[in-house]
Protein backbone atom coordinates (compact mmCIF):
# COMPACT_ATOMS: atom_id res chain seq x y z
CA UNK A 1 0.00 0.00 0.00
CA UNK A 2 0.99 3.37 -0.63
CA UNK A 3 1.89 5.49 2.36
CA UNK A 4 -0.72 8.50 1.22
CA UNK A 5 -0.43 12.23 3.16
CA UNK A 6 -3.69 13.68 1.42
CA UNK A 7 -5.14 14.78 -1.92
CA UNK A 8 -3.04 17.65 -2.87
CA UNK A 9 -5.03 19.36 -5.79
CA UNK A 10 -7.85 19.15 -8.31
CA UNK A 11 -7.35 20.28 -11.41
CA UNK A 12 -9.85 21.70 -13.32
CA UNK A 13 -9.84 22.84 -17.38
CA UNK A 14 -12.03 25.86 -17.95
CA UNK A 15 -13.12 26.93 -20.83
CA UNK A 16 -13.66 30.81 -20.17
CA UNK A 17 -10.53 32.09 -17.85
CA UNK A 18 -11.88 35.29 -16.24
CA UNK A 19 -15.80 33.63 -15.96
CA UNK A 20 -13.60 30.77 -14.02
CA UNK A 21 -11.75 32.68 -12.40
CA UNK A 22 -14.12 35.19 -10.61
CA UNK A 23 -16.29 32.03 -9.96
CA UNK A 24 -14.04 30.18 -7.93
CA UNK A 25 -12.54 33.38 -5.78
CA UNK A 26 -15.38 35.77 -5.94
CA UNK A 27 -18.34 32.78 -5.69
CA UNK A 28 -16.93 30.07 -3.60
CA UNK A 29 -14.00 32.34 -1.78
CA UNK A 30 -10.51 30.46 -2.67
CA UNK A 31 -7.32 32.29 -2.20
CA UNK A 32 -5.27 33.19 -5.12
CA UNK A 33 -2.02 31.61 -4.84
CA UNK A 34 -0.37 32.03 -7.95
CA UNK A 35 -1.49 33.16 -11.67
CA UNK A 36 0.77 32.54 -14.49
CA UNK A 37 0.01 33.12 -18.07
CA UNK A 38 1.88 30.65 -20.28
CA UNK A 39 2.69 32.28 -23.76
CA UNK A 40 3.83 29.07 -25.36
CA UNK A 41 0.49 27.41 -24.73
CA UNK A 42 -1.73 30.37 -25.01
CA UNK A 43 -2.60 29.19 -21.40
CA UNK A 44 -3.29 30.66 -18.16
CA UNK A 45 -2.63 28.25 -14.85
CA UNK A 46 -4.48 29.32 -11.33
CA UNK A 47 -3.10 27.98 -8.05
CA UNK A 48 -6.05 28.53 -5.67
CA UNK A 49 -6.40 28.14 -1.74
CA UNK A 50 -8.66 27.73 0.79
CA UNK A 51 -7.85 28.13 4.41
CA UNK A 52 -3.81 28.28 3.63
CA UNK A 53 -4.16 24.34 1.85
CA UNK A 54 -3.46 23.77 -1.96
CA UNK A 55 -6.46 22.70 -3.33
CA UNK A 56 -7.52 24.00 -7.08
CA UNK A 57 -5.68 23.92 -10.52
CA UNK A 58 -7.56 26.05 -12.59
CA UNK A 59 -6.67 25.90 -16.35
CA UNK A 60 -7.67 27.73 -19.56
CA UNK A 61 -6.72 25.88 -22.88
CA UNK A 62 -7.72 27.49 -26.36
CA UNK A 63 -10.27 25.18 -28.27
CA UNK A 64 -10.85 23.16 -25.61
CA UNK A 65 -13.38 20.20 -26.17
CA UNK A 66 -16.59 20.04 -24.01
CA UNK A 67 -16.64 17.54 -21.33
CA UNK A 68 -19.87 15.74 -20.57
CA UNK A 69 -22.06 15.93 -16.90
CA UNK A 70 -24.72 14.71 -18.05
CA UNK A 71 -26.14 12.15 -18.07
CA UNK A 72 -23.30 10.92 -16.08
CA UNK A 73 -20.20 9.59 -17.79
CA UNK A 74 -17.34 7.67 -16.38
CA UNK A 75 -14.67 9.65 -14.62
CA UNK A 76 -13.87 12.04 -12.45
CA UNK A 77 -17.67 13.03 -11.15
CA UNK A 78 -17.86 16.29 -9.14
CA UNK A 79 -15.95 18.11 -6.43
CA UNK A 80 -17.30 18.33 -3.00
CA UNK A 81 -17.00 21.29 -0.62
CA UNK A 82 -18.18 20.92 3.04
CA UNK A 83 -20.17 24.02 4.61
CA UNK A 84 -21.62 24.37 8.24
CA UNK A 85 -25.35 25.59 7.28
CA UNK A 86 -26.39 24.64 3.81
CA UNK A 87 -29.82 26.82 3.37
CA UNK A 88 -27.59 29.55 4.29
CA UNK A 89 -25.11 28.20 0.94
CA UNK A 90 -28.24 27.47 -0.91
CA UNK A 91 -29.36 31.20 -0.70
CA UNK A 92 -25.72 32.93 -1.39
CA UNK A 93 -25.07 31.09 -4.26
CA UNK A 94 -29.07 31.41 -5.78
CA UNK A 95 -28.51 35.26 -4.70
CA UNK A 96 -25.51 34.90 -7.01
CA UNK A 97 -27.45 33.42 -10.00
CA UNK A 98 -26.50 29.97 -9.51
CA UNK A 99 -29.30 27.73 -10.01
CA UNK A 100 -29.41 25.07 -6.60
CA UNK A 101 -30.81 21.38 -7.08
CA UNK A 102 -33.38 20.46 -4.30
CA UNK A 103 -31.62 19.71 -1.17
CA UNK A 104 -31.32 16.20 -0.42
CA UNK A 105 -30.73 13.88 2.04
CA UNK A 106 -27.51 11.03 2.17
CA UNK A 107 -29.79 8.25 2.89
CA UNK A 108 -26.13 6.41 4.48
CA UNK A 109 -24.90 9.31 6.63
CA UNK A 110 -28.42 11.66 7.01
CA UNK A 111 -26.21 14.75 5.68
CA UNK A 112 -27.75 17.08 3.73
CA UNK A 113 -26.61 17.88 0.06
CA UNK A 114 -26.88 19.64 -2.88
CA UNK A 115 -25.53 20.60 -6.10
CA UNK A 116 -24.55 23.38 -8.10
CA UNK A 117 -22.40 23.88 -11.82
CA UNK A 118 -19.20 25.77 -12.26
CA UNK A 119 -19.18 27.64 -15.53
CA UNK A 120 -18.55 24.99 -17.18
CA UNK A 121 -21.56 23.12 -16.39
CA UNK A 122 -18.46 20.99 -13.92
CA UNK A 123 -21.43 19.96 -10.98
CA UNK A 124 -20.56 21.17 -7.72
CA UNK A 125 -22.01 19.25 -4.02
CA UNK A 126 -22.14 21.39 -0.69
CA UNK A 127 -22.42 18.80 1.64
CA UNK A 128 -23.70 20.35 5.57
CA UNK A 129 -21.30 19.15 7.86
Amino acid sequence: MIPLLGIHHVAIICSKYAVSKQFYTEILGFDIIREVYRKERDSYKLDLSFQGVYYIELFSFPETPPRVSRPEACGLRHIAFEVSNLDETVQILRNKGLICEDIRIDEFTEKRFTFTSDPDQLPIEFYER
